[in-house]
């Protein structure tokens, strides 16, 4: 293959990720069922990053978002991967956003090796054709697989933030019932009294429950489920039994708090270890860059004479 056709094939690769870009940007004819869902009163607030803890419109969605509902409808589930539920739910993400982010990074991979031959190409450096197919291919494949990283990573951050606030969220039901305050209104008057996104995600669930008539408990268990917070599950089945049987639950609530700063120090220091751990290994590569200047005068001493 001479260098002018592999820089129309180069070309065409790169034209076709643009048109198929831009495809996803023209106004299309709008599906009825969206326009209903989104004309519709939403069950949830809108999204909130929990990373920063800022509301999103719920409005139209975004380009990566279209990209995700163009690829549930068109691409077989078993090759887009099933959706971390819990983790997008963590940071209130839908399964379409995630997977306009693979698609999205995808694309990337497909387009960036092309571009860099046919760049080298311009240069004069003849590469061979297959340099920048295997490098397609395997770039595509890393960046299609790793928004699932991110989210996990992301989500395990969010956990811990979550739990770092649940402490103390827990000493602040513990101090409204010891006032003298139910187990509904502690509830309720702890979590508005912070302004973060683990207060207002309770807060949230309690008002809801309460427009629900399901008690406000119940409804924090099924949010430490949808979660995957074991912590917030057990303080809600402290107040059950503060709310269903009347029982004096401060020493309760005292002692899960306790036991939650316990874990995060726990936590906490055992990253510290960890950092500490990696910082020897460039350490004692400085020493034997070290050593090696030192014997490297003798050795080519004794070895020329």
């Amino acid at each position: 293959m001479t260098a002018t056709q592999l820089a129309l094939l180069l070309g065409a690769i790169t034209a076709a990720a643009v048109v198929a870009l831009l495809a996803q940007l023209i106004p299309a004819q709008p599906d009825l069922r969206d326009v209903l869902t989104r004309l519709s009163p939403p069950a949830r607030r809108p999204r909130t990053s929990a990373a920063t803890g800022s509301e999103g419109v719920s409005g139209a969605p975004d380009t990566e978002e279209r990209l995700g509902m163009w690829a549930e409808r068109t691409i077989p589930l078993k090759f887009l991967g099933a959706p971390p539920a819990r983790d997008l739910a963590v940071l209130r993400m839908t399964p379409a956003q995630f997977y306009g982010k693979k698609v999205l990074y995808g694309l990337l991979g497909l387009t960036l090796p092309a571009l860099l031959a046919g760049f080298f190409t311009l240069l004069g450096i003849t590469v061979p054709l297959f340099m920048p197919v295997a490098a397609t291919l395997a770039l595509s494949v890393v960046l299609f697989l790793a928004p699932s990283r991110d989210i996990t990573q992301r989500a395990e951050k969010a956990r811990a933030e979550f739990a770092r606030a649940l402490s103390a969220f827990i000493e602040l039901c513990a101090l409204e019932r010891n006032g003298g305050a139910g187990a509904t209104v502690a509830l309720a008057n702890a979590a508005a009294v912070g302004d973060s996104w683990v207060f207002r995600r309770i807060s949230e669930e309690v008002a809801r429950s309460r427009y629900n008539g399901q008690a406000p408990w119940d409804a924090l268990t099924v949010l430490a489920e949808e979660l995957n917070l074991p912590d917030l599950a057990d303080v809600a089945d402290i107040m059950r039994l503060a709310g269903d049987e009347s029982t004096e639950v401060y020493r309760q609530l005292r002692a899960r708090g306790s036991s939650v700063r316990t874990a995060l120090t726990t936590n906490e220091l055992a990253e510290a270890n960890l950092v500490e751990e990696r910082m020897y290994l460039p350490a004692s590569f400085l020493g034997v860059v070290f050593l090696a200047l030192l014997m490297a005068p003798p050795l080519m001493r004794l070895m020329t004479s």
